[in-house]
């Protein structure tokens, strides 16, 4: 099956599932507390829906009564049309003005379910609320509106999405556990140590160094990602160093991990030999001649010892390219071409081969990794759940902490839209591996909407403790205003995420 298929049905899966039980969240509390709630749609429906229990057809096909009152609110698509069509023919006493949105509140039916066409969220409209309703409110309150509600049962209707969120993680993460255990890699089965770039040497790490603490903490597990934001969060880093320990201090200001993830070569990474793992057809390294087996031995002169020797060295020359503002083709097809040494699998013969970088820097070899020894535990019913919930606190740790990137220009730039994240997942189908960014998206969405931006949770939760504190509501008006900024940035952000994917994925399709 097409890779893009198969990645946009994971994450057409992932959004189904989490925006179901995200609204579930408001909707429950909504329920406990009697307040109305006149609809709960998966996806938007905009214009027009795909399913609806207010649909007359399966109301029919169920035996209830049929639901034909409709409102001004939500203009339908389908009336649009009709209306058009009457106006080109001339028939425009038949035009409808009235009446054309979508169908009203039934009290007798109760709650409308439905699934809308477009998949950004969903919702649920409780009454009582500006930007839900989308009605202005006027007259006192009614028993069931959400505005009646005392502050603490309006905390949690507003809560109860992220809540949900959180719930879903921690149970996806725990059942992963219990279904599959867990493997990870002993910081000790590292023998021959790490090789760190210029940034790590500058703050006292060398070479084959082992990081082992954190602020004395213990570093059990090599991970390359977790490894690397301990180290940047520290103030100090004890590493093993030739049988000693060695403990360095760290910046005061700390590290970024931003600068250390995008790092080349990497701020660190695992001591491993520059042998070839297998060669793509058709790359610039099987052009050259350079086979299976093989193993760098150097490039224009400078010996190669690791994987990151090499990066180094291509790192370099790149910058020279980017820096040369009258770089032309030729110019840049100059720098990629290497004289590289190699060397036969049993070291009995050296060949020196020109090799062709492609235009993104790459050689097209698969790089031999290390054959670390790796653990596996596995986890009970009753153990299960205790690490599930010690899994996902670490994760929604790492995650908020990675936050403060965001505000960076180069942290911007990481900002996504569903692209960026239907593209995290895996390109074959690995239910694991699924569950496991389920459960990561999850706590990704609960963080994005527990933000004090207006329109999202958060934002409502923020006017609910002024509320609280100060006695009083902020007026219509005014909530109307923060209704408006708020949809102004969450209207930003997704022109900056959409805007990053069609740079990131789109653009490259076309050669620009």
């Amino acid at each position: 099956m097409n890779v893009i298929i198969i990645k946009t049905i994971q994450l057409f899966l992932c959004l189904s599932l989490l925006v179901v039980l995200h609204e579930g969240g408001h909707f429950g509390f909504a329920k406990l507390f009697k307040t109305r709630v006149t609809r709960f749609y998966m996806f938007s429906n905009w214009g027009f829906h795909l399913f609806s229990t207010y649909d007359n057809w399966f109301r029919r096909l169920i035996g209830k009564p049929l639901v034909t009152k409709r409102g001004n609110e939500g203009k339908n698509f389908f009336a649009w049309l009709r209306n058009q069509y009457f106006l080109l023919t001339g028939q425009k006493e038949k035009v409808v003005t009235e009446n054309i949105g979508n169908k009203e509140y039934d009290e007798k039916v109760g709650t409308e379910y439905g699934i809308g066409w477009l998949p950004i969220g969903g919702y649920v409209a409780i009454d009582g609320m500006i930007d839900e309703t989308h009605q202005k409110l006027s007259g006192d309150a009614k028993p069931w509106e959400f505005r009646s509600k005392p502050v603490w049962q309006r905390f949690l209707i507003m809560f109860g999405g992220v809540l949900m969120n959180l719930i879903t993680a921690w149970l996806i993460y725990s059942l992963v556990l219990l279904a599959w255990g867990r493997d990870y890699i002993p910081m000790t089965s590292i023998e021959d140590g790490f090789q760190y770039n210029e940034q790590a040497h500058a703050v006292g790490f060398q070479d084959g160094d082992i990081p082992v603490k954190a602020d004395g903490k213990e570093i059990a597990e090599f991970s390359l990602g977790p490894v690397m934001r301990t180290i940047s969060n520290a103030k100090t880093v004890t590493v093993l160093r030739q049988g000693e320990e060695i403990e360095l201090t760290m910046p005061e200001e700390g590290l970024s991990m931003l600068r250390m993830l995008q790092a080349q070569p990497q701020f660190l990474a695992p001591l491993a030999e520059a042998y070839i793992d297998s060669v793509v057809p058709g790359s610039a390294a099987d052009k050259a001649g350079i086979e299976k087996g093989m193993r760098l031995m150097s490039v224009n002169g400078k010996d190669i010892s690791t994987w990151a020797d090499f990066d180094y060295e291509v790192t370099l020359r790149r910058q020279d390219v980017l820096s040369s503002p009258d770089c032309t083709a030729e110019d840049s097809l100059k720098w990629r071409t290497l004289d590289a040494v190699v060397a036969s699998a049993d070291m009995s013969h050296f060949d020196t081969l020109s090799l062709q970088l492609d235009d993104k820097y790459m050689m097209g070899v698969t790089r031999h990794i290390p054959d670390f020894k790796t653990e596996h535990l596995d986890y009970s019913l009753a153990s299960c759940f205790p690490a599930g919930l010690s899994y996902g606190w670490r994760v929604l740790k790492s995650y908020v902490s990675d936050l403060k990137y965001v505000a960076s220009a180069e942290g911007a730039k990481s900002v996504g839209s569903f692209i960026t994240i239907g593209n995290i997942f895996p390109s074959a189908w690995n239910w694991q591996q699924f569950w496991m960014l389920t459960a990561f998206i999850s706590i990704i969405l609960a963080v994005m909407n527990i933000l004090p931006i207006p329109g999202l949770d958060g934002g409502h939760i923020v006017l609910l403790f002024y509320e609280g504190i100060t006695g009083r509501q902020p007026s219509e008006k005014a909530m109307e205003w923060i209704e408006k900024i708020g949809l102004g940035i969450l209207i930003a952000l997704m022109i900056l995420a959409f805007s990053n994917d069609i740079r990131n994925f789109v653009l490259p399709l076309f050669g620009l």
